[in-house]
């Protein structure tokens, strides 16, 4: 156990050391912040409150997350794996799950980094810029508050950690670096995007109903995060509003797209070096 903890340590190190000489990263993290920042201006979520700029963020997020969650992995196992790097790690002994844990650990990190920033950017911003007279509605029941703000935020990262690990998993699966940016970009868009689809085909076709539907929200990323904020976020301000998700099975499908994705990474890699 002494040697795995210090094989994932160097693991993550070397993953972050890298990151820090690729000064794409950088200008991902910048960009993704000014991008937030332009969709928040021109929303005028940052002139009325948190949960206005919360409304205006919330669709393009679950765009743009999959997409940085893209950004940062792609390459990350695939590169190890053209260079014969996983070759050589062999040699000492490191299993495999040591290997993808501190691969995701490491990326999700960058990840984290890059969503958090940009999204606190926009809560400083929406502090300086929103008006006193805007943190209670009158048409609803609640009142506008950074700890909103707050939930947002830690949805939008866990939603992101979800993604970046089905990019770890495309990363193993892909033979070239070309081909993984176009299997991780098809990837998460197809998981991000195809679940809605599946869900509009299910209620048009009869196999989903009212009373499963909330379920079947839970399974695809994007309709479980959508989901999470509004019963958690939007909701919790607006009289008479919920009832647009199951929280629980929300987050646990999540999680479970977090979780399943590393353990599939494992598993695969594991039969591709043998």
């Amino acid at each position: 156990m002494t040697d795995a903890r210090s094989q994932f340590r160097a693991l993550v190190g070397r993953e972050l050391r890298t990151v820090a000489r690729t000064r794409i990263y950088a200008l991902l993290a910048v960009g993704v912040a000014g991008l937030l920042f332009a969709l928040t201006a021109g929303g005028g979520g940052a002139q009325t409150g948190y949960l206005p700029a919360v409304v205006d963020l919330l669709l393009p997020l679950e765009l743009l997350v999959p997409l940085v969650a893209v950004a940062v992995g792609y390459r990350s196992v695939v590169d190890d794996l053209e260079r014969g790097e996983l070759a050589v790690l062999e040699t000492y002994n490191v299993p495999t799950w040591v290997y993808v844990a501190a691969i995701y650990v490491g990326r999700a990190a960058v990840l984290s980094a890059t969503l958090l920033g940009g999204l606190l950017l926009v809560g400083l911003v929406i502090v300086v810029a929103a008006g006193p007279d805007t943190t209670v509605y009158a048409t609803h029941s609640g009142v506008d508050s950074p700890i909103l703000w707050g939930r947002f935020m830690v949805l939008t990262l866990l939603f992101g950690l979800a993604m970046e690990a089905l990019v770890v998993l495309l990363s193993v699966v892909a033979r070239s670096v070309r081909a993984a940016i176009v299997l991780a970009t098809g990837g998460v868009l197809l998981a991000a995007a195809g679940g809605d689809a599946l869900i509009v085909l299910g209620l048009a076709d009869g196999w989903l109903t009212e009373s499963n539907l909330l379920s079947a929200l839970a399974v695809a990323p994007n309709s479980a995060y959508r989901g999470l904020v509004f019963e958690t976020v939007i909701g919790v301000a607006s009289a008479g509003e919920g009832g647009s998700a199951a929280p629980l099975w929300s987050l646990l499908g999540l999680v479970g797209w977090l979780v399943g994705s590393l353990a599939a990474a494992t598993l695969l890699l594991s039969r591709r070096q043998l």
